[in-house]
């Protein structure tokens, strides 16, 4: 859907219209702005974490869909009990291989935790077994693109994902304004260990100005 609407194609093609297209995006960011949820998300830059991983790893890094599920469903849970909830998990259908990951990867985080070396993540203070057990209801839902909440979930994690490149994106500063990413609400001292992440962005330079 995100793909539609930035390149006016197939039923969105009118948004080719500049004056139709303010029009429509302004009222797409005032509906985005008040609804009531909560973006978090892991984004990884893949250029720094294959050049990070692959000597360790002996050229094969370690499984960077892996890595993005685990460090999203422990913020998301972290969230979830800092309101007194219980987070149930809902994903995009994408293949049979991995729609079958997702649900190990969970499976995974049940029964050992998180999958990364204790002691060089123990500043994190990592969820687990027990705790996701407890917190995560059932295993994850499978959705297609035509669940609303699947084509909001795009709308918000695209400004989360271009904010790794340039934090002064205007979509990404609207969220940010109206307290609808995890980052707004956090204290700055915390976004590190409960905010959006932002893995291997070595050498990339977020503050531009556009």
């Amino acid at each position: 859907l995100l793909l539609l609407f930035r390149g006016g194609r197939v039923n969105f093609s009118w948004l080719k219209n500049p004056e139709r297209a303010v029009e429509f995006l302004r009222e797409l960011e005032e509906f985005l702005v008040n609804l009531p949820v909560m973006g978090i998300a892991a984004i990884i830059h893949r250029p720094g974490y294959v050049a990070r991983y692959a000597e360790q790893y002996e050229g094969s890094p370690w499984r960077m869909d892996k890595t993005a599920f685990s460090i999203l469903i422990e913020r998301s849970a972290k969230y979830a009990r800092s309101k007194g909830r219980r987070l149930r998990v809902f994903y995009e259908r994408a293949g049979n291989r991995e729609d079958q990951d997702i649900v190990a990867f969970m499976e995974n985080l049940k029964t050992e935790g998180m999958p990364f070396d204790g002691k060089n993540s123990a500043a994190y203070h990592g969820l687990a077994a027990a705790e996701f057990d407890a917190l995560v209801l059932g295993k994850p839902n499978r959705r297609t693109k035509k669940t609303p909440m699947i084509q909001i979930a795009d709308l918000y994690l695209y400004p989360m994902a271009k904010a790794g490149y340039d934090d002064n994106y205007k979509p990404y500063l609207a969220l940010m304004k109206a307290r609808r990413l995890i980052d707004s609400v956090l204290p700055p001292e915390n976004r590190s260990l409960l905010g959006v992440k932002y893995s291997c962005f070595y050498g990339v330079d977020r503050h531009k100005r556009t």
